[in-house]
């Protein structure tokens, strides 16, 4: 299938999705990759672990016309390696996105839908934001807050953060789009962002981004 969707969601942001039916040997066959990530990525175990790897960098690849090298920081928040544009990654069952920005930090996280989540929405929601829940929606909504507490993990550099005691979520109805708030509270700031969210596919996905 590869390339599903591919748009400026707002000035200078490019969010790109890739749906894997690709095998492996399709995928690793449209890059050149280096020695190092030739031994990375042959060394997972996991064939699901290997397809999404190489997704990533043929998304990447499409999105922009060129081959970008990803790596990792210390707290493996990915960058690229010529930091042409900041991005974000995420990938669930058979899709991959990447959210590009040359001039603005990014935040991006899409999740396959299940029952699941619902055993452990206590483990990263507050009392008040679990009241909040739509009973009619619960794992759509429950999948929303998740997805978007994990857009702002990620474009606050992973750092100090707990998704209960730091990040809280306003109430929001969970249409099939649109926007929610969230404030990120911890020792390194005290800050309200916006966040955007869409389902496609049964994938839930919230993005976020900051001058």
């Amino acid at each position: 299938m590869g390339l599903i969707s591919k748009k400026y969601v707002e000035e200078d942001v490019i969010l790109a999705i890739w749906e894997i039916t690709e095998d492996y040997d399709t995928l690793i066959s449209e890059l050149n990759l280096i020695e190092e990530d030739l031994k990375r990525v042959e060394s997972f175990k996991n064939y699901q672990r290997k397809t999404e790897w190489l997704s990533v960098r043929t998304l990447l690849k499409e999105t922009l016309g060129k081959e970008c090298r990803i790596v990792y920081g210390p707290e493996r928040k990915p960058y690229l390696a010529d930091n042409s544009y900041n991005i974000s990654i995420s990938h669930s069952k058979n899709l991959t996105a990447v959210l590009l920005s040359k001039t603005k930090r990014v935040g991006l996280d899409l999740e396959f839908m299940d029952e699941k989540i619902k055993r452990i929405a206590d483990k990263f929601l507050r009392q008040e934001e679990l009241e909040e829940i739509v009973p009619e929606k619960e794992i759509y909504h429950l999948y929303l807050h998740w997805c978007a507490k994990e857009a702002l993990y990620k474009i606050n550099d992973k750092e100090d953060i707990n998704f209960v005691t730091n990040l809280f979520i306003e109430p929001f109805h969970p249409k099939k789009e649109g926007k929610l708030a969230g404030f990120v509270d911890n020792s390194f700031m005290h800050e309200r962002f916006t966040l955007q969210f869409f389902n496609m596919k049964n994938y839930a996905i919230v993005w976020c981004v900051k001058n």
